[in-house]
């Protein structure tokens, strides 16, 4: 409630509508209602509409529409948009809609901010964040869940202990919340239902639980997937049966091939909070609402998995096993399914007659050691996706099978495969993956054929020695040759394919297609130089991958290399000196990784597109040569090198200030320990900043004891928004990581007296690190103009907090003036193409992460060593 009367801004005269979204149940109306009850007499009308996803599909909007002007006005009826209007225009008002569902709703009851007078306020209760975006709301609130300790105390209210011992139900109420996930709903629906049981009869109902979810809390939940359109159901049971904690990329290959459409899909899964992104990329949900999933799922027939679409648990697939062909047969529901067991039974049926049997499969994924080979009676002509880990046949299948459908074939890790089947029967085959087959032998012929082709990667076949000509793809994007170790003349197998592939049109479908060669050669293997890349010119290939290939000065200095359209450039741990980029001719490279090249001295003429580029570890490096012709970098990392002098860190520190990120990026830089000075030459710094390390002895070792985490409190002055552009962090560490969260929230002016704003002083110098060793300087910028332009942030903001989580000895920040004072933020969509900022949202080089629940609080991840 706090943080929602800081958003509402009572006593400002501009209207303001506030949108409250999160998952059903999760204390949306109760949060609605106390604010209402908290702040209704400061307005001259109020009205609290509820339920207006039930009742406008019961009455209509009509009804809706005389319902709050009746509760505004008790003597005045009558209906429509333009009574509304007429009405309030010129009154200050209140109004509370609550579990709002569809644009129109909005537009019908509180169409636009000039329909009320000035101050007024309305609130927006919703499951769907899209209907907040397209209605324009001024703030969407995040809700948040409750911690342990509010669930226990909520839980409580709701199943009072009366005198019963504490310590016999402490244990039980742990689980209770646990299952509840911090969700409302849940805590009180259970506790009013355990509210008169005796302690036997709770944990009756928790073990009742683990295998019966509670009905009344799952309908509650299922009002989000009612809301879906079909293809979206299919999705979210989808991700909520198999893809839940899986990557969310490899996730969307598969999602694809599947034909559920799952770039929009995941959009409206997203905004009607049924699902999540994690920080690191996996698909996410609430507990509960994946259990919801698994409930429609299951339906009528919980006990019948033959009749499930989807079967993913171990218990299920054994009953499956058990069954007669026949009754499969008879039940041909299953479309996707997933075995991840070392061995099925040796009584029960194998895999492949199991899948025979299921003429709807899309998706299987099988995880076991089973030797027979697939599909050879029957196969699934509606199959998708087949992936298989760890199996023992030496063929999936004999002779030709027509999979009309299958467009993924993922093969790992079978150790007795010799041959992969014959294609022909696979046209719309797009990605096909053979890694860890140590038996491979031969590749079919009819791999050239495959058309459609866009994936192929080979990687850990040792005993694989020849790859047949791929003269038919049309759409090949990445080739992966890795670990091939008695592949013949490996050079000339790929410089005969990729000449096919060259002269190909990527491009007929009108959007840009990205081609990806990977190309990480075996360490057995001869030095290739980089004569095999010319007739790659007229390709758009985008990601050249020669990470280890022992290349040195003979290879990359001997040839020019020209590719006119490469924007990834990965030289990991290659022995060449100097890397002149004069003759790799490379004019739109944004990424370039040179980490661990431990004999690279000099890097000399980097292209001026550079965006992010990765030294770490490169311990000879003494110079990156003039970048100043570099606008674009925002990212240098130098982790672990040491031979930058001082009077060289300082200059590429200013050069990356002076160029086109300061104004609406971000930048992170690592160097050997630098006091960066001379750019406006005014420090924050804290007392405490400079922390003396207390060393404990334990016999002969001795152990450096930090606290986790310290936090800093940085006040902005008022006109920051006008007067600064941004504002520079400055970290020096000895410690193998640095991570530091800043937050930037809405406080009121502190009082003179406020601790946290004591520590303050200005200093134009910074003080050195108080122990030796190889010492690391961290710096980062954030700009003030990029978020304003993708998140909330305004003039309002004041306080900015800095928590860093690592070994430190000394930390800075710095305001950073706009470079002219006639220079005004930018608070509209700039010009900028900011995809020239290369890496900012990929995984290779972001660094950045930025998270924010609404208008009064942003969070920023700094992860400086995140590649």
């Amino acid at each position: 409630m706090q943080r929602l009367s800081l958003e509402l801004q009572i006593g400002s005269n501009d209207v303001r509508m506030i949108g409250i979204w999160g998952v059903g149940g999760g204390g949306k109306t109760t949060l609605a209602t106390s604010i209402y009850d908290q702040i209704c007499c400061k307005f001259d009308g109020c009205c609290f509409v509820e339920n207006i996803r039930e009742e406008s599909s019961r009455y209509g909007l009509r009804k809706l529409q005389e319902k709050m002007i009746s509760e505004m006005e008790s003597n005045q009826v009558g209906g429509g948009r333009r009574l509304i209007s007429h009405r309030f225009r010129h009154r200050k008002v209140l109004i509370v809609l609550d579990d709002v569902d569809r644009l129109e709703q909005l537009k019908a009851l509180v169409g636009s901010h000039d329909w009320f007078g000035e101050g007024s306020r309305i609130i927006i209760t919703t499951r769907d964040e899209h209907v907040l975006n397209a209605h324009r709301v001024d703030v969407t609130h995040n809700i948040s869940l409750l911690t342990d300790d509010e669930a226990i105390k909520l839980l409580r209210k709701h199943a009072p202990l009366n005198y019963r011992p504490m310590k016999d139900y402490e244990q039980l109420s742990k689980e209770v919340v646990s299952y509840a996930g911090g969700l409302p709903l849940a805590v009180t629906v259970l506790g009013s239902f355990l509210c008169d049981k005796n302690i036997h009869e709770w944990r009756s109902a928790l073990a009742r639980l683990k295998e019966i979810p509670n009905y009344d809390i799952l309908e509650k939940l299922k009002v989000s997937f009612d809301g879906l359109a079909p293809i979206e159901k299919e999705l979210f049971l989808d991700i909520a049966c198999f893809f839940r904690w899986q990557k969310k990329d490899k996730a969307m290959e598969i999602l694809d091939a599947c034909g559920v459409h799952p770039v929009i899909g995941l959009k409206v899964l997203i905004q009607k909070a049924l699902i999540s992104i994690s920080e690191d990329g996996m698909f996410d949900m609430h507990d509960l609402v994946q259990e919801m999933g698994h409930y429609i799922v299951r339906g009528e027939h919980p006990k019948n998995p033959e009749k499930h679409t989807r079967v993913w648990k171990k218990e299920d697939v054994l009953n499956i096993c058990a069954m007669d062909a026949m009754t499969l047969m008879e039940n041909d529901k299953i479309e996707a399914i997933t075995f991840n067991y070392d061995r099925l039974p040796e009584k029960e049926q194998d895999l492949p007659l199991i899948a025979t049997s299921m003429k709807n499969l899309r998706y299987i994924e099988s995880r076991v050691k089973q030797a027979n080979p697939l599909f050879n009676n029957f196969p699934p002509k509606d199959l998708c996706c087949l992936i298989l880990h760890e199996g023992l046949q030496q063929k999936l299948w004999e002779g030709c099978k027509l999979l009309p459908n299958l467009k993924i074939m993922k093969l790992c890790g079978l150790e007795n495969l010799i041959m992969t089947p014959d294609f022909d029967g696979l046209p719309y085959l797009e990605r096909l993956t053979l890694h860890e087959c140590p038996c491979l032998e031969e590749i079919h012929p009819s791999i050239g054929s495959l058309e459609r082709l866009v994936f192929l990667s080979i990687v850990f076949c040792v005993r694989l020695k020849m790859c047949p000509p791929i003269t038919r793809p049309k759409k090949l994007e990445t080739l992966s040759f890795a670990w091939c170790s008695k592949l013949v003349n490996i050079s000339e197998i790929q410089q005969q394919n990729m000449v096919n592939i060259g002269h190909l049109d990527l491009d007929k479908s009108g959007s840009e297609v990205a081609s990806y060669l990977e190309c990480c050669l075996p360490h057995n293997t001869n030095h290739i130089g980089l004569r095999f890349f010319h007739n790659l010119q007229e390709l758009g290939l985008r990601k050249l991958d020669l990470s280890r290939c022992n290349l040195g000065d003979e290879n990359i200095g001997s040839h020019v290399l020209e590719l006119p359209v490469l924007q990834e450039l990965n030289l990991y741990g290659n022995k060449f000196s100097r890397l002149n980029f004069s003759r790799l001719r490379l004019p739109r490279l944004k990424w370039l990784n040179l980490s661990w090249c431990e004999e690279l001295l000099v890097l000399s003429h980097l292209p001026s597109s550079i965006s992010v580029i990765i030294t770490d570890h490169c311990s000879s490096l003494e110079t990156f040569g003039d970048i100043s012709n570099c606008k674009w970098l925002w990212k240098l990392s130098h982790y672990g090198g040491y031979n930058i002098d001082y009077f060289d860190g300082e200059i590429l520190l200013d050069i990356m200030l002076q160029g086109k990120a300061i104004e609406d990026h971000f930048i992170s830089v690592i160097l050997p320990h630098q006091t960066p000075k001379g750019f406006i030459g005014r420090f924050f710094l804290g007392k405490t900043f400079t922390r003396r390390i207390r060393h404990v002895k334990t016999g002969s070792n001795r152990v450096l004891v930090r606290p986790d985490s310290d936090m800093f409190t940085l006040c902005l002055p008022c006109g920051w928004n006008n007067d600064f552009c941004g504002f520079l962090i400055r970290v020096v560490s000895n410690g193998i990581s640095m991570d530091i969260d800043i937050i930037i929230t809405q406080e009121s002016e502190p009082d003179e007296e406020d601790s946290r704003f004591e520590i303050w002083q200005d200093s134009d110098e910074l003080p050195e690190p108080e122990y030796g060793g190889k010492v690391k300087t961290y710096v980062g910028y954030v700009s003030f103009s990029s978020m304003m332009q993708t998140i909330s942030l305004n003039s309002s903001h004041n306080i900015v907090s800095f928590s860093i989580k690592s070994y430190w000895t000394s930390f800075a920040v710095e305001l950073v003036p706009r470079k002219s004072q006639y220079d005004q933020v930018q608070t509209t969509k700039v010009s900028t193409n900011c995809s020239e900022y290369w890496g900012e949202n990929d995984a290779y080089g972001r660094c950045f992460t930025t998270q924010h629940d609404s208008k009064s609080s942003i969070k920023i991840l700094w992860r400086p060593l995140s590649l």
